[in-house]
């Protein structure tokens, strides 16, 4: 099996299979935000507790390039710091631009790597980081 494959796997079992989707009933810090290219949208929400990240959960509606970048989101993010958290971001940014990234303790956000050989869709796989660092800071 060649990488590639391997990647679009982990992208469409997230896709498929969305961890951390749904919303909280509590008071969580919410941030909404839309790519109006392509009409992808976000509802994150972030359980932000002594500068940890408790819990995050997304809704939303997209490709499933947005829709697994806000599972993949959600899942790495939870447990860290704030600090790590937009860390991470920075990381995945980096990778979307090109750069090298390393995600040793989340792995399957280098399935995501591809996309920035196609630069109209990584608005898509942004948004969800997005919306974390706009909640964040």
């Amino acid at each position: 099996m060649q990488l590639d494959d391997l990647y679009r796997r982990v992208i469409m079992d997230h896709y498929k299979n969305p961890r951390n989707r749904g919303s909280f009933s509590d008071d969580a810090l919410t941030v909404n935000l839309n790519n109006p290219t392509c009409g992808d949208r976000i509802s994150l929400q972030l359980i932000v507790e002594d500068g940890i990240v408790k819990d995050a959960r997304y809704t939303g509606e997209g490709c499933s390039i947005s829709m697994s970048s806000a599972s993949m989101m959600t899942d790495a993010v939870k447990g860290k710091t704030v600090s790590e958290a937009l860390d991470l971001a920075d990381r995945f940014s980096t990778m979307m631009k090109g750069g090298e990234a390393d995600f040793d303790e989340y792995e399957d956000l280098e399935a995501l790597s591809g996309v920035n050989k196609f630069p109209a869709r990584i608005k898509c796989a942004t948004l969800a980081w997005n919306a974390l660092k706009k909640g964040i800071e």
